[in-house]
């Protein structure tokens, strides 16, 4: 196992068994507003979505997570099942290991035997301007074959690598690898940040290119400085132990995010809510705030680890949830439940 895959497997081993979550869920900041004469049938609520040309049953992507060695062929698998069963949104992790190993590429290959309505393929921002256009061009095009992709995720996360001890810290050139590629690539391009939130004004930015959506990945779930915290901590590294233990709850809250981005794009780009999503009403309440659909991430890994049953079953209740919600407002569809009233910081 060569240092790219044991990094990806202990990602995975700590976020499993470790307390990784940031300190404050923000979702908590944000109530929806009950309507006490809702006046709909819940039978009949409509949960389906249109994002990017593909039609979904509920407003709802499984965040890629993971992929580049051997144990994540079966999560992915488990994950594709659950994507397929429910008709929703699937992504996987960073696919830059399988273009290093091709050994790898199963793990990530699995999802291409589920008719999955939306798979989204991965890169690091990092990997990309280290590649150059042109070398990013072509393997981008074959991590898009690897997974049969409908779009393609260009992941930012900056506040993971500054912590890494083999971090890439260099994050010049980003923005125009972004831009140029958004021009060059035939599938929809998302941005999505890994943690640690989109603001206001790099949304503005990030306007001005061909993408086609922001994953706002905000604050308030996962803390990657903390994954990178226990890694530093296996290998008795003090100063990045000490580090991640100082970036543990950097970022923008996610419900704010949603806001800055959603104000930025004005419906011109489609908007993501990742980032603490725990089950459906917090996936309620991104709609609520401006999100066209939310990702869930770390409460579909631990089921999906158990078996595909316990990864269908979380979903299920995900999307029951989402519905008890929507019939709790007076919400007949995904529409409806963007235009509801909301307590918190809107």
């Amino acid at each position: 196992m060569n240092q790219t895959e044991k990094r990806k497997e202990e990602h995975v081993v700590i976020a499993i068994n470790e307390d990784v979550s940031m300190h404050y869920n923000y979702w908590d900041d944000i109530s929806l507003v009950h309507n006490a004469l809702p006046e709909i049938n819940e039978e009949e609520i409509d949960t389906s979505v249109t994002l990017f040309g593909k039609k979904l049953e509920a407003p709802i992507l499984i965040a890629g997570m993971t992929g580049g060695y051997s144990g994540a062929k079966k999560i992915n698998e488990n994950l594709a099942k659950t994507a397929e069963k429910f008709q929703i949104g699937l992504g996987v992790g960073s696919q830059r290991s399988a273009l290093e190993n091709k050994e790898l590429r199963d793990t990530y290959e699995v999802v291409k035997d589920y008719d999955i309505p939306l798979k989204i393929a991965n890169i690091g921002a990092s990997q990309i301007v280290k590649w150059g256009v042109e070398k990013s061009k072509n393997n981008i095009a074959k991590i898009i074959e690897m997974i049969d992709a409908d779009a393609l995720a260009i992941c930012l996360n900056f506040l993971q690598e500054v912590i890494q001890p083999e971090g890439e810290t260099d994050a010049r050139g980003s923005y125009s690898a972004i831009k140029s590629l958004a021009e060059e690539i035939d599938i929809p391009v998302i941005v999505k940040e890994s943690g640690a939130g989109i603001s206001y004004d790099v949304a503005e930015r990030l306007m001005k290119t061909k993408i086609a959506g922001i994953d706002v990945g905000g604050a308030g779930g996962t803390s990657f400085a903390a994954i990178e915290y226990y890694r530093a901590r296996m290998i008795k590294d003090w100063l990045h132990e000490r580090i991640g233990k100082t970036f543990w709850d950097w970022g923008i809250p996610t419900p704010l995010s949603v806001l800055e981005v959603r104000d930025a794009v004005k419906d011109k780009l489609s908007v993501i809510a990742t980032g603490g999503i725990r089950n459906g009403l917090d996936g309620a309440k991104a709609i609520a705030l401006g999100a066209d659909v939310f990702g869930v991430a770390h409460a579909m890994l631990k089921p999906a680890v158990k078996g595909e049953n316990h990864a269908a079953k979380e979903m299920e209740a995900i999307i029951n949830e989402l519905r008890a919600a929507m019939f709790l407002v007076g919400a007949e569809s995904v529409k409806e439940l963007s235009k509801v009233d909301l307590y918190g910081f809107d």
